[in-house]
């Protein structure tokens, strides 16, 4: 099945982690990437989510619609941020230096530029590792893992379902699709971008109505198997910390309180070049 995000069983680096290991590094890698403003911090996170992406082998199939996304989302964005507040980065940085006007109140400054290139570094740190942590994340083993450091079996039973409905919800996108375009609603690259996304967006609707009934389905199904009456569960796919595991985990830590250390040295979570 052509599916954007799927776990993908492979025999890398980031696989070989556990899903507990993964999920503690992609948290606290969007901490630092939220936290800290200083450009070359930033940069450092881009150069090693990509090595985590190469070491990782994502199929460039899924990582080329995944950026294809990202930049679509983080233009509309960052126009967004300049049309509401196009001198929040002169009020930052507490400068003032144009490039040239546009019109009306709008003049480009040096400030918002950088301010807003910051706001694109932290996107492509964080977006692209959502969609590396669920494809490389077995959603059994992460559930496993996490009950087995003292979280309850109910909750991380309910993360595991939560990451193996993606699959799911992407196949009933693609059958509802396929029906639309049955009908004569044209919804591929031969019709106008305008209308591709009216007709994408009229499939939110019958999706969500699907996905509840799965949802009203699978949970008769658990109440009725008696889940949840028992304190503790056994598990198949069980897989205890190993070196490998402790090593990534101190390397996050290290790396996010050296992060804060940094950022907050001279009193700013903003590295300030104009000042």
């Amino acid at each position: 099945m052509n599916r954007l995000i799927s776990y993908e069983k492979k025999n890398t680096p980031v696989h070989r982690l556990s899903g507990f290991t993964k999920l503690v590094f992609f948290i606290m890698w969007c901490l630092t990437s939220a936290l800290t403003f200083e450009t070359g911090i930033l940069i450092i996170m881009l150069v090693m989510v990509f090595f985590i992406y190469v070491i990782s082998q994502v199929r460039w199939r899924q990582v080329s619609t995944i950026f294809a996304a990202v930049m679509f989302f983080m233009t509309v964005n960052l126009l967004g941020i300049f049309l509401f507040a196009p001198y929040q980065g002169c009020e930052l940085y507490g400068s003032r230096t144009d490039i040239f006007h546009i019109a009306g109140q709008y003049t480009l400054t040096r400030e918002q530029l950088f301010y807003e290139f910051n706001v694109f570094i932290k996107y492509f740190t964080v977006i692209p590792g959502v969609f590396i942590f669920l494809t490389t994340t077995d959603p059994s083993e992460l559930a496993s893992s996490l009950n087995g450091i003292g979280v309850p079996y109910s909750i991380a039973y309910s993360l595991e379902i939560a990451l193996r409905y993606i699959p799911d919800v992407q196949d009933e996108f693609r059958r509802i699709r396929n029906t639309q375009q049955a009908r004569g609603i044209e919804m591929s690259s031969k019709g106008r971008l305008i209308d591709r996304i009216k007709n994408t967006a009229a499939i939110i609707f019958p999706l969500l109505f699907s996905t509840m009934e799965r949802i009203d389905v699978v949970s008769s199904a658990m109440e009725l198997r008696g889940f949840g009456k028992k304190p503790k569960r056994t598990w198949y796919s069980r897989r205890p910390l190993e070196k490998r595991d402790y090593l990534t985990l101190a390397f996050i830590f290290a790396f996010f309180v050296l992060t804060i250390v940094l950022t907050y040295a001279d009193g700013s979570r903003y590295y300030n070049p104009f000042g």
